[in-house]
């Protein structure tokens, strides 16, 4: 074998081991980032879970009757009685 030929299988070797390394360190990334994904998803679904329950509760905080109740026991408001009713009407712009 010439000293050429033996330079080109170094040289072939050495890209075959390189490019080995190359592929496990590339697979190590993936499966670093797929993991790193997977806690991501995780996360996500469970600020999901929580904006549904906040959205619930809100929902039943905002609803008609608890309106009214809370109007009524802690600000004292209360429906007026038609008496205390007055209403007015807009009168009619004139042309000039």
């Amino acid at each position: 074998m010439s000293r050429a030929n033996l330079w080109t299988l170094m040289l072939l070797i050495l890209g075959v081991v390189a490019s080995g390394v190359a592929v496990v360190h590339a697979k190590y990334l993936t499966r670093t980032e797929f993991g790193r994904l997977q806690d991501l998803r995780a996360q996500r679904d469970a600020i999901d879970v929580e904006w549904n329950r906040l959205r619930l509760e809100e929902a039943a905080h905002s609803t008609h009757a608890l309106v009214e109740r809370k109007a009524r026991e802690e600000l004292g408001m209360f429906l007026p009685r038609p008496g205390d009713v007055l209403l007015l009407e807009e009168a009619p712009h004139a042309s000039p």
